[in-house]
């Protein structure tokens, strides 16, 4: 079963749809591509702005299609991608099962989710295949302009930076006030406090620290009350410590990422000291979380099967609250080959997925072994980068118990180490013998992600 072009016009929006669909029609931008084997489905996933590729799904029979991208066209640039794919044979639609994300969108659809042209009634734009293919001509640029926006754009750098050493001058001073005024009663009004030293801060251009600010208090608040003066000093400390690095180095990309902005996925994909790692990856766990901006983070962890590279991977994503739920493109413990580009960084773990393909069915089910002792896991990225707030680790053997409070603790099987863990820990995870562990360490917890036992893989919710 196949589509023509002229099918993939009628459906578009708009030119403007049409022209970025045509723009996404390239094998570069896509992975996963692969058909039934009577043709009738495709999928693939496609390259976006965020870490994590959107997938897209169509159904040739009635043209019903769907994409997890927050699009409010329909269809929107990615399935009209997708589609021009299969209609020009750009890559091979390979059969292959259907994929459990597309069975899923089979099982939920209705009879009125096809596709269809827009209505003859409605006033419609002209839309052209040419015009879409067409590559727009560039302009010759005036030296002039070319060295006015070079200035524009330094002096535009110089102001921000300025901006950002002000609001840190703002911050050191508030952190002493802090310590002058007393810890109990900074842990009382945290929240307030802390929000008006944030609002300060993004308008000083310090935006990924005043978030790091606005969410200290539910952090205070996650440790039992003996800890919040201990947690707040810890906290505090560290603000200290990224400021006074800013100042050192305002121009560090890692530095800069974490007081002002991340690059975009653009400039990152272009860096060439962005690492880029291509192996086998298990799904560990995704966490979302809606902050006190109204943006919701997904961060979803992915384990490096490998013995070398980075050991663990963060796929980072925001969307507003308003928005709604987003789907992930996931599913827990699930392995892929794919190739993941890093932030670049002294110990890389931000990273964005450019591919994905099925995993390699002779792998080795089991993690590899965590290649240092845990004192090293625990200290060692401190020394480079002091103001972290979460450390994942692979721990080695050990199982989960409780103390007589009720207190869960992860206990190394030598009986070298044992670490708190966050939440009840309940169900399958309390008592197992596990093998490896995956986990965050946030300083005085563990958020156990997943494990492994001799009887099969444990998510950290079970």
């Amino acid at each position: 079963m196949a589509i023509d072009l002229k099918a993939v016009e009628q459906l578009a929006t708009d030119q403007s749809s049409l022209k970025a669909a045509a723009g996404l029609a390239k094998p570069a931008n896509w992975s996963g591509v692969g058909g039934s084997p009577d043709g009738a489905l495709i999928w693939g996933e496609c390259a976006g702005s965020g870490a994590n590729p959107y997938r897209v799904m169509a159904d040739l029979r009635d043209l019903g299609n769907k994409c997890t991208c927050p699009s409010r066209k329909f269809p929107c640039k990615h399935v009209l991608g997708l589609l021009w794919l299969n209609a020009e044979s750009i890559v091979p639609f390979a059969p292959a099962d259907t994929p459990a994300w597309v069975s899923d969108w089979l099982g939920r659809r209705r009879g009125t989710s096809a596709a269809k042209p827009a209505s003859a009634g409605a006033p419609t734009v002209d839309k052209d295949l040419r015009a879409a293919r067409a590559l727009e001509p560039e302009a010759p640029e005036d030296p002039k302009d070319a060295a006015r926006r070079e200035a524009q754009a330094a002096k535009r750098n110089e102001d921000t930076e300025r901006a950002i050493l002000d609001a840190l001058d703002a911050l050191e001073q508030w952190i002493g006030d802090q310590l002058r005024l007393g810890l109990s009663s900074f842990i009382d009004d945290a929240t307030a406090r802390c929000r008006r030293i944030a609002a300060r801060l993004v308008d000083g251009k310090a935006a990924a620290l005043a978030s790091r600010i606005d969410e200290l208090p539910s952090r205070l608040l996650a440790l039992a009350a003996g800890d919040r003066p201990r947690g707040a000093v810890v906290e505090l400390g560290k603000l200290v410590l990224l400021a006074r690095a800013f100042r050192a180095t305002p121009r560090d990309a890692e530095i800069r990422r974490a007081v002002a902005t991340s690059e975009t996925r653009e400039t990152v994909l272009a860096d060439p000291q962005s690492p880029r790692v291509n192996g086998h990856w298990e799904v560990l766990a995704e966490q979302v979380q809606t902050r006190r901006d109204g943006l919701v983070s997904q961060t979803t962890w992915l384990l490096n099967l490998a013995a070398s590279g980075p050991r663990f991977a963060m796929l980072l994503d925001f969307f507003p609250a308003s928005a709604g739920r987003r789907g992930s493109v996931f599913t827990s413990g699930e392995r892929f080959r794919g190739e993941l580009v890093f932030y670049p960084s002294q110990q890389p773990l931000r990273a964005l997925l450019v591919r994905r393909d099925a995993a390699d069915e002779t792998l080795v089910s089991e993690w590899p072994a965590p290649g240092h002792t845990l004192s090293d896991a625990l200290t060692r990225p401190l020394l480079a980068e002091p103001w972290m707030i979460e450390l994942p680790l692979l721990l080695p053997q050990g199982r989960i118990a409780r103390d007589d409070s009720g207190a869960a603790w992860w206990r190394a099987a030598d009986g070298t180490a044992t670490l708190p863990v966050a939440g009840s820990a309940e169900g399958l995870l309390t008592g197992t013998e596990l093998t490896r562990t995956a986990a965050i360490w946030s300083g005085n917890r563990l958020t156990i992600l997943a494990a492994q036992s001799p009887w099969g893989r444990i998510d950290g919710h079970d």
